[in-house]
């Protein structure tokens, strides 16, 4: 866990960040500007301050002046850090067959793969060749609608949605068309909404009456609510491709700016949480395909909804998940506590 003195100097410098992250945003490069500890030498130093995150580090004698970060802000000093962050999903042609988790669960569940039955028309400089391309990440959670009552599937917008070209009522298929789904027989509901703001990228999926669902996560067992991050403190995940992986929460401050892609474009996303890998136990957070899956703390508890990372895998990023359910009006699903018999007047139950 973060000691207090860290927290009050990060509660003193949130101000100055969010004040000068967008006149950072603007730089050449930066794709980033975060709250964390200064690295010298590839080695933390304990001294926190406003870290921005960009696509490649140059020597400050190959730099412009308009890509130069100055060294303090409002007496807060800034350290450079190069991280090439991405969005998550996987996309392929839709004759190539590259699979992962490519199981078709019987009950639907987080942690699994899911996406789109729709294709996607893409040619350069997106993807290397024109095609049809196909979509999948991972379902995130079991969630309910705060009017209706009714069980839908969280996801991430870009994992559900792909583009500007989606509508209310696309179909969605378990698993993933690239993992081998059938639209023929895999559907399992229809994108109800989605939200693409400055705090989430989440989407959430309503289920066919025929599709049955639990609230749990593959690996990692039913779902307990939500927790809000805590600097510090273990958290896990379940994927489509990394499967589950443990890391460590690395800051609530992250704010970057991502290219959406096709008919979206720059998007930048504010008071994010970042997750660290926890190199013990495993060799990277997550990876594409991993994109809408639910980050847990310890006792199953969610913490946020993952959307993207950076490609060396040593940082992760998701949306609180409070942010993400408020915006989307929907709840986690949890299972139900069972009613208590009634007792009959002897005192045992009826």
């Amino acid at each position: 866990m973060v000691d207090g003195s860290n927290e009050q100097r990060r509660a003193d410098i949130r101000p100055v960040k969010e004040a000068m992250e967008d006149e950072l945003l603007a730089r050449p490069g930066v794709v980033g500007v975060d709250i964390g500890e200064k690295i010298t030498s590839g080695e933390p130093t304990g001294e926190v301050g406003i870290i921005v995150y960009v696509k490649e580090k140059k020597k400050e004698g190959l730099l412009s002046e308009a890509e130069l970060v100055p060294t303090t802000m409002e007496g807060v000093r800034t350290d450079v850090q190069e991280l090439v962050i991405e969005l998550q999903p996987v996309m392929q042609l839709m004759q190539e067959n590259v699979r992962v988790d490519t199981t078709a669960y019987p009950s639907l569940r987080g942690g699994i793969s899911m996406g789109p039955s729709r294709s996607v028309r893409l040619g350069p400089p997106e993807v290397p060749v024109t095609g049809e391309y196909t979509f999948v990440g991972t379902l995130g959670a079991l969630v309910r609608d705060r009017v209706s009552g009714d069980a839908m599937a969280l996801t991430n917008f870009h994992v559900a949605c792909v583009n500007d070209g989606w509508q209310v009522g696309d179909r969605m298929v378990q698993p993933g068309i690239p993992d081998g789904g059938d639209p023929a027989t895999g559907e399992f509901g229809s994108l109800a909404r989605a939200q693409l703001t400055e705090g989430t990228d989440g989407a959430v999926i309503s289920i066919d009456p025929a599709s049955e669902w639990e609230p749990t996560v593959e690996e990692v067992g039913d779902v307990a609510g939500t927790s809000p991050a805590i600097l510090g403190a273990a958290v896990q995940k379940r994927g489509r491709t990394t499967g589950l992986t443990f890391g460590v929460v690395g800051s609530t401050d992250a704010t970057l700016s991502l290219d959406y892609g096709d008919g979206i474009g720059e998007h930048t996303l504010r008071r994010q949480i970042r997750i660290d890998t926890d190199t013990v136990r495993s060799d990277r957070f997550s990876q594409q395909g991993d994109s809408g899956s639910a980050v847990m703390d310890m006792d199953h508890h969610v913490i946020g909804l993952l959307f993207g990372g950076s490609t060396d895998g040593s940082t992760t990023f998701a949306n609180p998940i409070t942010v993400a359910l408020d915006e989307l009006d929907v709840e986690l699903a949890t299972h139900e506590p069972e009613e208590s018999l009634p007792l009959d007047p002897s005192g045992c139950s009826s």
